[in-house]
């Protein structure tokens, strides 16, 4: 398989951006005035830190800005999946695809009755500062257990993360005849990663802290462990280096596949100063199981959440990148 040049990766992210900054405007023209007026919010790093994990009606005043999607019409809504589509990766369980999947989850738990707080209506996006070529933007995407947060300046996306992915429930669910496992592609790829190593591997991977959640939680910004844990990935063999790629690639493919190209170049030259750590079981399959991969750039956590809607604990996993958060922004 021929592989892109740096200058043509660079030349597909314009592209790329220019899809997505076309339909944002799209979707702005279907709006009315007050829709319009709740969508388009200033660029401030408080409002850009206020995504979340929880359900709007658990959040109070801590909860999402932005236009609620119960709000929208059908034109509406194909007008925001057109963005969303642009915005994200393509393949199935990646980008687009996964966020359709997580939008169908929602509607599963209000369906058997876990509550009316639950639903894609209970959804929000927001466009931080005015979609633009130049100045600095953020397409913001999130509700239950879903978090997206771009961040555009002058025509390119300079920050993906943070971006935040969980479920509920944990097993494969059925809605509307059709059969839904949106994390089972993160959780497979973790569980090979750490099935590929040996005793002593795990022994250095292991830590001793337990954890009720991830770390870079929301409202932890900008305080990543200053020094990295676990089982350095210069260790790994050939094999287990690209389990390791495998997994941050799960993630990074959620954004626009231009983009993710050219964020994994920069992961996999990095990959030699990474970390692989856990605690819990390696089963991923009990309260508090958890899985970290820290890098000069790269910051992944996954973690097995205390059960909630139904007796299994449920995944939560968290993208975040030391640099380029928030497009580098900070308080």
């Amino acid at each position: 398989m021929r592989h892109s040049t740096e200058s043509e990766s660079f030349d597909a992210a314009r592209r790329a951006f220019g899809t997505v900054l076309d339909r944002a405007n799209a979707f702005i023209a279907t709006l009315g005035d007050e829709q319009r007026s709740a969508l388009l919010q200033p660029y401030t790093f408080a409002n850009a830190s206020r995504w979340h994990t929880y359900p709007q009606w658990y959040l109070g005043r801590r909860g999402r800005i932005g236009l609620r999607l119960e709000t929208l019409s059908e034109t509406q809504w194909s007008a925001l999946n057109a963005l969303l589509a642009a915005a994200t990766g393509t393949g199935r369980n990646r980008g687009y695809d996964e966020i359709q999947q997580h939008l169908n989850a929602d509607d599963y738990l209000r369906q058997i009755g876990k509550g009316d707080g639950y639903g894609r209506g209970d959804f929000y996006v927001a466009f931080l500062g005015t979609p633009s070529e130049i100045g600095l933007w953020q397409l913001q995407f999130g509700g239950h257990h879903l978090a997206l947060t771009n961040t555009y300046r002058h025509g390119a996306l300079v920050g993906a993360t943070p971006s935040f992915r969980g479920i509920e429930p944990a097993f494969p669910f059925e809605y509307n005849g059709v059969t839904y496992a949106p994390q089972r592609q993160e959780m497979d790829a973790f569980l090979a990663l750490l099935a590929s190593l040996d005793e002593y591997q795990l022994a250095r991977a292991r830590l001793s802290r337990k954890f009720s959640d991830v770390l870079m939680r929301p409202g932890r910004d900008w305080s990543f462990p200053k020094r990295a844990e676990g089982l350095p990935a210069s260790s790994l063999d050939r094999q287990q280096r690209a389990l390791l790629l495998a997994v941050i690639a799960t993630y990074v493919g959620d954004i626009d596949d231009a983009n993710a190209e050219l964020i994994m170049a920069r992961y996999e030259h990095e990959l030699g100063a990474t970390h692989i750590s856990y605690s819990g079981s390696t089963s991923l399959s009990r309260q508090g199981d958890y899985v970290r991969i820290d890098g000069p750039s790269v910051w992944i956590e996954f973690v097995m959440d205390a059960p909630y809607n139904f007796p299994q604990p449920h995944p939560h996993g968290v993208w975040r990148d030391k640099n380029t958060d928030y497009g580098g922004t900070r308080r």
